[in-house]
Protein backbone atom coordinates (compact mmCIF):
# COMPACT_ATOMS: atom_id res chain seq x y z
CA UNK A 1 0.00 0.00 0.00
CA UNK A 2 1.28 3.48 -0.88
CA UNK A 3 0.34 6.95 0.27
CA UNK A 4 1.38 9.92 -1.84
CA UNK A 5 2.98 12.63 0.26
CA UNK A 6 4.12 15.96 -1.17
CA UNK A 7 7.15 15.92 1.16
CA UNK A 8 8.45 12.36 0.85
CA UNK A 9 6.80 11.19 -2.34
CA UNK A 10 5.46 7.63 -2.16
CA UNK A 11 5.27 6.34 1.42
CA UNK A 12 5.08 2.56 1.49
CA UNK A 13 2.86 1.09 4.20
CA UNK A 14 3.78 -2.54 4.83
CA UNK A 15 0.96 -5.14 4.98
CA UNK A 16 1.36 -5.64 8.75
CA UNK A 17 1.12 -1.85 9.26
CA UNK A 18 -2.08 -1.38 7.25
CA UNK A 19 -4.48 -2.49 10.05
CA UNK A 20 -2.87 0.06 12.38
CA UNK A 21 -3.26 2.87 9.84
CA UNK A 22 -6.84 1.83 9.15
CA UNK A 23 -7.73 1.72 12.84
CA UNK A 24 -10.07 4.29 14.38
CA UNK A 25 -7.32 5.49 16.68
CA UNK A 26 -4.96 6.34 13.83
CA UNK A 27 -7.69 7.70 11.55
CA UNK A 28 -8.64 10.05 14.41
CA UNK A 29 -5.36 11.89 13.70
CA UNK A 30 -6.85 13.11 10.41
CA UNK A 31 -8.98 15.44 12.52
CA UNK A 32 -6.16 16.84 14.67
CA UNK A 33 -4.17 19.69 13.18
CA UNK A 34 -0.43 19.45 13.42
CA UNK A 35 -0.04 23.13 14.34
CA UNK A 36 -3.22 23.81 16.26
CA UNK A 37 -4.18 27.48 16.03
CA UNK A 38 -1.29 28.38 13.70
CA UNK A 39 -3.64 28.71 10.72
CA UNK A 40 -4.78 32.03 12.22
CA UNK A 41 -1.33 33.37 11.36
CA UNK A 42 -0.42 31.01 8.50
CA UNK A 43 -3.62 30.12 6.60
CA UNK A 44 -2.03 27.16 4.82
CA UNK A 45 -1.04 25.46 8.07
CA UNK A 46 -4.02 23.09 8.11
CA UNK A 47 -2.06 19.83 7.80
CA UNK A 48 -2.75 17.08 10.30
CA UNK A 49 -0.97 14.63 12.57
CA UNK A 50 -2.13 11.73 10.41
CA UNK A 51 0.23 12.60 7.55
CA UNK A 52 3.00 13.70 9.90
CA UNK A 53 2.89 10.30 11.63
CA UNK A 54 3.16 8.52 8.29
CA UNK A 55 6.07 10.81 7.42
CA UNK A 56 7.77 10.06 10.74
CA UNK A 57 7.39 6.32 10.11
CA UNK A 58 8.86 6.68 6.62
CA UNK A 59 11.76 8.75 7.96
CA UNK A 60 12.44 6.24 10.75
CA UNK A 61 12.79 3.53 8.14
CA UNK A 62 15.18 5.66 6.11
CA UNK A 63 17.25 6.47 9.20
CA UNK A 64 17.48 2.78 10.05
CA UNK A 65 18.46 1.83 6.50
CA UNK A 66 21.06 4.58 6.30
CA UNK A 67 22.67 3.58 9.58
CA UNK A 68 22.84 -0.16 9.04
CA UNK A 69 23.32 -0.46 5.29
CA UNK A 70 26.35 1.85 5.30
CA UNK A 71 28.08 0.48 8.39
CA UNK A 72 30.82 -2.09 7.75
CA UNK A 73 30.62 -3.06 11.42
CA UNK A 74 27.15 -4.60 11.16
CA UNK A 75 27.23 -8.36 10.78
CA UNK A 76 23.77 -9.12 12.17
CA UNK A 77 21.63 -11.24 9.90
CA UNK A 78 19.22 -9.51 7.55
CA UNK A 79 16.35 -11.17 9.39
CA UNK A 80 17.44 -9.74 12.72
CA UNK A 81 17.82 -6.25 11.31
CA UNK A 82 14.39 -6.45 9.65
CA UNK A 83 12.88 -7.24 13.06
CA UNK A 84 14.29 -4.08 14.59
CA UNK A 85 13.39 -2.02 11.52
CA UNK A 86 9.77 -3.13 11.79
CA UNK A 87 9.72 -2.20 15.48
CA UNK A 88 11.13 1.29 15.07
CA UNK A 89 8.81 2.06 12.13
CA UNK A 90 5.76 1.12 14.17
CA UNK A 91 7.00 3.13 17.14
CA UNK A 92 7.31 6.19 14.89
CA UNK A 93 3.91 5.51 13.34
CA UNK A 94 2.19 5.51 16.74
CA UNK A 95 4.29 8.13 18.54
CA UNK A 96 1.46 10.72 18.39
CA UNK A 97 -1.51 8.34 18.69
CA UNK A 98 -2.54 9.82 22.05
CA UNK A 99 -2.33 13.49 21.08
CA UNK A 100 -5.24 15.62 22.23
CA UNK A 101 -7.26 18.11 20.19
CA UNK A 102 -5.60 21.21 18.70
CA UNK A 103 -2.58 21.80 20.88
CA UNK A 104 -0.65 20.85 23.98
CA UNK A 105 -2.77 23.37 25.89
CA UNK A 106 -5.61 20.83 25.97
CA UNK A 107 -3.50 18.74 28.34
CA UNK A 108 -4.76 21.02 31.13
CA UNK A 109 -8.10 19.23 30.64
CA UNK A 110 -6.57 15.77 31.05
CA UNK A 111 -7.20 13.76 34.22
CA UNK A 112 -4.72 12.72 36.87
CA UNK A 113 -2.24 10.22 35.45
CA UNK A 114 -3.48 7.73 38.04
CA UNK A 115 -6.76 7.47 36.13
CA UNK A 116 -4.77 5.99 33.23
CA UNK A 117 -2.94 3.51 35.43
CA UNK A 118 0.25 5.53 35.89
CA UNK A 119 1.71 7.22 38.96
CA UNK A 120 -0.87 9.59 40.42
CA UNK A 121 -0.23 13.09 41.71
CA UNK A 122 0.47 14.63 38.31
CA UNK A 123 -1.61 15.57 35.33
CA UNK A 124 -1.62 13.12 32.45
CA UNK A 125 0.03 14.07 29.15
CA UNK A 126 -0.52 13.02 25.56
CA UNK A 127 2.44 10.66 26.00
CA UNK A 128 0.55 8.87 28.78
CA UNK A 129 -2.43 8.52 26.46
CA UNK A 130 -0.15 7.13 23.75
CA UNK A 131 1.23 4.45 26.07
CA UNK A 132 -2.24 3.62 27.39
CA UNK A 133 -3.69 3.26 23.87
CA UNK A 134 -0.86 0.94 22.82
CA UNK A 135 -0.99 -1.20 25.97
CA UNK A 136 -4.65 -1.17 27.00
CA UNK A 137 -7.27 -0.29 24.39
CA UNK A 138 -9.07 -1.79 21.42
CA UNK A 139 -5.94 -0.94 19.40
CA UNK A 140 -3.79 -3.29 21.51
CA UNK A 141 -4.84 -6.52 19.72
CA UNK A 142 -4.00 -4.88 16.37
CA UNK A 143 -0.59 -3.81 17.71
CA UNK A 144 -0.01 -7.34 18.99
CA UNK A 145 -1.00 -8.81 15.65
CA UNK A 146 1.30 -6.44 13.75
CA UNK A 147 4.28 -7.09 16.03
CA UNK A 148 3.99 -10.81 16.71
CA UNK A 149 5.35 -12.02 13.31
CA UNK A 150 8.53 -10.13 14.14
CA UNK A 151 8.79 -11.56 17.64
CA UNK A 152 7.76 -8.34 19.38
CA UNK A 153 4.92 -7.37 21.72
CA UNK A 154 3.28 -4.00 22.60
CA UNK A 155 5.56 -3.49 25.59
CA UNK A 156 8.61 -3.68 23.32
CA UNK A 157 7.17 -0.88 21.23
CA UNK A 158 6.46 1.16 24.36
CA UNK A 159 10.05 0.58 25.50
CA UNK A 160 11.31 2.20 22.29
CA UNK A 161 9.07 5.22 22.86
CA UNK A 162 9.95 5.44 26.55
CA UNK A 163 12.99 3.37 27.59
CA UNK A 164 12.24 3.85 31.28
CA UNK A 165 9.59 1.16 30.79
CA UNK A 166 12.31 -1.34 29.95
CA UNK A 167 14.55 -0.13 32.77
CA UNK A 168 11.91 0.06 35.52
CA UNK A 169 12.05 -3.62 36.37
CA UNK A 170 8.94 -4.55 34.42
CA UNK A 171 11.08 -5.48 31.42
CA UNK A 172 9.91 -6.04 27.89
CA UNK A 173 7.61 -8.78 26.76
CA UNK A 174 10.12 -10.52 24.53
CA UNK A 175 13.34 -9.46 26.26
CA UNK A 176 15.10 -9.47 22.88
CA UNK A 177 16.24 -5.89 22.34
CA UNK A 178 19.81 -7.11 21.99
CA UNK A 179 21.58 -8.22 18.83
CA UNK A 180 24.75 -10.19 18.21
CA UNK A 181 27.32 -8.14 16.28
CA UNK A 182 30.88 -9.34 15.82
CA UNK A 183 30.19 -12.00 18.42
CA UNK A 184 29.17 -9.41 21.01
CA UNK A 185 25.72 -8.88 22.51
CA UNK A 186 24.69 -5.24 22.07
CA UNK A 187 21.48 -3.55 23.20
CA UNK A 188 19.85 -1.56 20.42
CA UNK A 189 17.30 0.06 22.74
CA UNK A 190 19.12 3.41 23.17
CA UNK A 191 19.67 3.69 19.42
CA UNK A 192 16.08 2.78 18.51
CA UNK A 193 14.78 5.31 21.02
CA UNK A 194 17.05 8.01 19.61
CA UNK A 195 15.69 7.35 16.13
CA UNK A 196 12.22 8.24 17.44
CA UNK A 197 13.00 10.77 20.18
CA UNK A 198 16.31 12.61 20.38
CA UNK A 199 18.19 15.59 19.02
CA UNK A 200 18.23 13.82 15.62
CA UNK A 201 14.96 11.93 15.45
CA UNK A 202 12.48 11.07 12.71
CA UNK A 203 9.83 13.25 14.37
CA UNK A 204 11.84 16.47 14.03
CA UNK A 205 13.20 15.56 10.61
CA UNK A 206 9.64 15.33 9.34
CA UNK A 207 7.80 18.12 11.15
CA UNK A 208 10.44 20.81 10.68
CA UNK A 209 10.40 20.60 6.89
CA UNK A 210 6.65 19.88 6.71
CA UNK A 211 5.69 22.75 9.00
CA UNK A 212 8.13 25.12 7.30
CA UNK A 213 6.68 24.54 3.85
CA UNK A 214 3.07 24.50 5.03
CA UNK A 215 3.52 27.87 6.72
CA UNK A 216 5.42 29.33 3.76
CA UNK A 217 8.65 30.08 5.65
CA UNK A 218 12.24 28.93 5.23
CA UNK A 219 13.31 28.60 8.86
CA UNK A 220 12.79 24.83 9.13
CA UNK A 221 14.75 23.87 6.03
CA UNK A 222 17.99 21.89 6.33
CA UNK A 223 20.01 19.46 4.22
CA UNK A 224 17.93 16.38 4.99
CA UNK A 225 19.62 13.97 2.59
CA UNK A 226 23.17 14.85 3.67
CA UNK A 227 22.28 14.57 7.35
CA UNK A 228 20.53 11.26 6.76
CA UNK A 229 23.39 9.77 4.77
CA UNK A 230 25.90 10.60 7.51
CA UNK A 231 24.12 8.93 10.39
CA UNK A 232 25.82 5.93 11.93
CA UNK A 233 26.02 4.20 15.33
CA UNK A 234 28.55 3.65 18.07
CA UNK A 235 28.71 1.00 20.76
CA UNK A 236 29.59 2.09 24.28
CA UNK A 237 29.37 -0.24 27.31
CA UNK A 238 27.31 -2.80 25.43
CA UNK A 239 24.77 -0.27 24.17
CA UNK A 240 24.31 1.13 20.67
CA UNK A 241 24.09 4.92 20.40
CA UNK A 242 23.27 7.24 17.55
CA UNK A 243 26.33 8.53 15.73
CA UNK A 244 27.12 11.19 13.18
CA UNK A 245 30.07 11.52 10.83
CA UNK A 246 32.05 14.67 11.48
CA UNK A 247 31.64 15.90 7.90
CA UNK A 248 27.93 16.46 8.62
CA UNK A 249 28.45 18.31 11.90
CA UNK A 250 27.74 21.70 10.31
CA UNK A 251 24.53 20.30 8.84
CA UNK A 252 23.54 19.12 12.30
CA UNK A 253 24.21 22.59 13.70
CA UNK A 254 22.01 24.07 10.97
CA UNK A 255 19.34 21.51 11.88
CA UNK A 256 19.35 22.64 15.53
CA UNK A 257 19.29 26.32 14.62
CA UNK A 258 16.45 25.68 12.18
CA UNK A 259 14.39 24.14 14.96
CA UNK A 260 15.13 27.07 17.28
CA UNK A 261 14.09 29.60 14.67
CA UNK A 262 10.91 27.67 13.85
CA UNK A 263 9.91 27.91 17.48
CA UNK A 264 10.68 31.61 17.74
CA UNK A 265 9.16 32.64 14.41
CA UNK A 266 6.36 30.12 13.80
CA UNK A 267 5.36 28.04 16.81
CA UNK A 268 5.60 31.10 19.08
CA UNK A 269 3.87 33.47 16.67
CA UNK A 270 1.84 36.01 18.61
CA UNK A 271 -1.48 34.78 17.18
CA UNK A 272 -0.84 31.12 17.90
CA UNK A 273 0.22 31.97 21.44
CA UNK A 274 -2.79 34.14 22.22
CA UNK A 275 -5.28 31.52 20.99
CA UNK A 276 -3.57 28.91 23.15
CA UNK A 277 -3.74 31.34 26.05
CA UNK A 278 -7.44 32.03 25.53
CA UNK A 279 -8.15 28.30 25.32
CA UNK A 280 -6.31 27.81 28.61
CA UNK A 281 -8.37 30.57 30.21
CA UNK A 282 -11.54 28.92 28.97
CA UNK A 283 -10.54 25.48 30.24
CA UNK A 284 -9.83 26.99 33.66
CA UNK A 285 -13.13 28.90 33.75
CA UNK A 286 -15.59 27.81 36.47
CA UNK A 287 -18.33 27.27 33.86
CA UNK A 288 -16.18 25.07 31.61
CA UNK A 289 -17.00 21.39 31.81
CA UNK A 290 -14.71 20.20 29.04
CA UNK A 291 -12.52 17.35 30.25
CA UNK A 292 -10.76 14.58 28.39
CA UNK A 293 -11.91 11.08 29.40
CA UNK A 294 -9.69 8.42 30.91
CA UNK A 295 -11.53 5.77 28.91
CA UNK A 296 -9.63 5.20 25.67
CA UNK A 297 -12.70 4.21 23.64
CA UNK A 298 -14.44 7.44 24.64
CA UNK A 299 -11.24 9.34 23.82
CA UNK A 300 -11.69 8.33 20.18
CA UNK A 301 -14.37 11.01 19.82
CA UNK A 302 -12.16 13.82 21.12
CA UNK A 303 -10.62 15.59 18.15
CA UNK A 304 -10.51 19.18 16.86
CA UNK A 305 -14.09 19.01 15.63
CA UNK A 306 -15.29 17.78 19.01
CA UNK A 307 -13.56 20.65 20.80
CA UNK A 308 -14.78 23.31 18.37
CA UNK A 309 -18.33 21.98 18.63
CA UNK A 310 -18.11 22.33 22.40
CA UNK A 311 -16.70 25.86 22.09
CA UNK A 312 -19.48 26.93 19.73
CA UNK A 313 -22.13 25.73 22.17
CA UNK A 314 -20.55 27.84 24.89
CA UNK A 315 -19.91 30.90 22.73
CA UNK A 316 -23.51 32.05 22.35
CA UNK A 317 -26.52 32.79 24.46
CA UNK A 318 -26.96 34.76 27.68
CA UNK A 319 -24.38 32.62 29.51
CA UNK A 320 -21.76 32.62 26.78
CA UNK A 321 -18.21 32.25 27.99
CA UNK A 322 -16.19 35.28 26.80
CA UNK A 323 -13.09 33.20 26.01
CA UNK A 324 -15.03 30.64 23.99
CA UNK A 325 -16.72 33.51 22.15
CA UNK A 326 -13.43 35.14 21.21
CA UNK A 327 -11.98 31.83 19.96
CA UNK A 328 -15.02 30.96 17.87
CA UNK A 329 -15.48 34.47 16.47
CA UNK A 330 -11.73 34.86 15.90
CA UNK A 331 -11.51 38.03 17.93
CA UNK A 332 -8.37 37.44 19.98
CA UNK A 333 -6.66 39.69 22.47
CA UNK A 334 -3.87 41.71 20.89
CA UNK A 335 -0.31 42.46 21.88
CA UNK A 336 0.16 45.48 24.10
CA UNK A 337 3.81 44.81 24.87
CA UNK A 338 6.45 42.34 23.73
CA UNK A 339 9.96 41.87 25.12
CA UNK A 340 12.70 39.38 24.28
CA UNK A 341 15.28 37.99 26.68
CA UNK A 342 18.11 35.52 26.28
CA UNK A 343 19.61 37.47 23.38
CA UNK A 344 23.18 38.68 23.58
CA UNK A 345 23.24 41.86 25.61
CA UNK A 346 19.57 41.70 26.59
CA UNK A 347 18.33 42.09 30.11
CA UNK A 348 17.80 38.92 32.11
CA UNK A 349 14.50 40.26 33.44
CA UNK A 350 11.90 42.18 31.40
CA UNK A 351 11.62 45.24 33.64
CA UNK A 352 9.16 47.19 31.45
CA UNK A 353 6.92 44.15 31.29
CA UNK A 354 6.74 44.05 35.08
CA UNK A 355 5.85 47.74 35.31
CA UNK A 356 3.10 47.42 32.70
CA UNK A 357 1.73 44.33 34.41
CA UNK A 358 1.50 46.14 37.74
CA UNK A 359 -0.17 49.14 36.12
CA UNK A 360 -2.79 46.94 34.45
CA UNK A 361 -3.52 45.22 37.75
CA UNK A 362 -4.02 48.59 39.46
CA UNK A 363 -6.47 49.60 36.74
CA UNK A 364 -8.37 46.31 37.00
CA UNK A 365 -7.73 45.53 33.34
CA UNK A 366 -8.19 41.97 32.12
CA UNK A 367 -5.00 40.89 30.35
CA UNK A 368 -3.06 37.80 29.35
CA UNK A 369 0.60 37.36 30.11
CA UNK A 370 2.55 34.71 28.21
CA UNK A 371 6.21 33.73 28.14
CA UNK A 372 7.31 31.46 25.29
CA UNK A 373 10.63 29.73 25.91
CA UNK A 374 12.92 28.12 23.34
CA UNK A 375 16.14 26.32 24.23
CA UNK A 376 18.52 25.02 21.60
CA UNK A 377 18.36 21.54 23.08
CA UNK A 378 16.24 19.63 25.56
CA UNK A 379 17.79 16.21 24.94
CA UNK A 380 21.50 16.89 24.80
CA UNK A 381 22.13 16.85 28.54
CA UNK A 382 20.32 13.54 28.97
CA UNK A 383 21.44 10.03 28.17
CA UNK A 384 21.78 8.28 25.84
CA UNK A 385 24.50 10.35 24.26
CA UNK A 386 25.02 11.03 20.56
CA UNK A 387 28.55 10.48 19.29
CA UNK A 388 30.53 12.05 16.46
CA UNK A 389 32.90 9.94 14.37
CA UNK A 390 35.95 12.09 13.65
CA UNK A 391 37.50 11.94 10.18
CA UNK A 392 41.09 10.76 10.28
CA UNK A 393 42.17 9.77 6.82
CA UNK A 394 45.85 9.35 7.69
CA UNK A 395 45.10 6.85 10.42
CA UNK A 396 42.08 5.17 8.87
CA UNK A 397 43.84 1.81 8.75
CA UNK A 398 45.28 2.14 12.23
CA UNK A 399 42.07 3.45 13.77
CA UNK A 400 39.06 1.56 12.40
CA UNK A 401 35.63 3.12 12.63
CA UNK A 402 34.71 1.22 15.77
CA UNK A 403 37.78 2.44 17.68
CA UNK A 404 36.84 4.55 20.70
CA UNK A 405 39.69 6.91 19.78
CA UNK A 406 37.70 8.09 16.78
CA UNK A 407 34.53 8.85 18.70
CA UNK A 408 33.68 12.00 20.60
CA UNK A 409 30.61 13.03 22.56
CA UNK A 410 28.53 15.44 20.50
CA UNK A 411 28.62 17.95 23.34
CA UNK A 412 32.40 18.13 22.95
CA UNK A 413 32.33 18.35 19.16
CA UNK A 414 30.66 21.73 18.73
CA UNK A 415 30.54 25.05 20.58
CA UNK A 416 26.97 25.65 19.43
CA UNK A 417 25.53 24.66 22.80
CA UNK A 418 27.74 27.22 24.53
CA UNK A 419 26.85 29.96 22.05
CA UNK A 420 23.14 29.23 22.50
CA UNK A 421 23.27 28.31 26.16
CA UNK A 422 20.75 30.96 27.19
CA UNK A 423 17.09 30.17 26.82
CA UNK A 424 15.43 32.55 24.38
CA UNK A 425 12.19 33.95 25.75
CA UNK A 426 9.43 36.04 24.21
CA UNK A 427 7.38 37.83 26.88
CA UNK A 428 4.04 39.26 25.82
CA UNK A 429 1.11 41.03 27.39
CA UNK A 430 -2.19 40.83 25.53
CA UNK A 431 -5.30 42.95 26.07
CA UNK A 432 -8.67 43.13 24.38
CA UNK A 433 -8.66 44.95 21.01
CA UNK A 434 -11.37 47.26 22.34
CA UNK A 435 -9.01 48.56 25.04
CA UNK A 436 -5.72 48.39 23.15
CA UNK A 437 -5.63 51.96 21.83
CA UNK A 438 -6.55 53.59 25.11
CA UNK A 439 -4.13 51.47 27.11
CA UNK A 440 -1.25 52.30 24.80
CA UNK A 441 -1.85 55.98 25.42
CA UNK A 442 -2.28 55.67 29.17
CA UNK A 443 0.77 53.44 29.59
CA UNK A 444 3.01 55.22 27.12
CA UNK A 445 4.82 57.12 29.86
CA UNK A 446 6.03 53.86 31.42
CA UNK A 447 8.25 53.16 28.43
CA UNK A 448 10.11 56.42 28.92
CA UNK A 449 11.18 55.63 32.49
Amino acid sequence: MEVRDWLHGAICIEPHEVPLVDSRFFQRLRNIRQLGFAENAFPNATHNRFLHSLGAMHTAGRIFDSIFSASPRTHGSDGELKRFRALVRMAALLHDIGHGPLSHTIETAMPDAGALGFDSGRQATHEDYTLKIILDSSLTPLVTQALSPWGWAPRDLVAVLKPVVAESGTGTASGSLEIQIDGKSISLLPLLHQMVSSELDCDRMDYLRRDSRQTGVQYGEFDFDWLLSNLTWHERDGKAHLGLHQRALYTFEDFLISRTHMFLMVYFHKKSVVYDSMLREYLQSPDCGYRLPSDMEAYLEYDDQHLFSHLRKNASGPRANPWATRIVQRKPFQVLLEEHTGLHGSESAPKLLERVEQALKRQGTVFLKETSKSALSKHIRNEPAIFVCTENYLNSEVLPENSDSRWQDLRDSTDLFDRYRETRCIHRIYVSPEELGGLKKSLNSLGDN
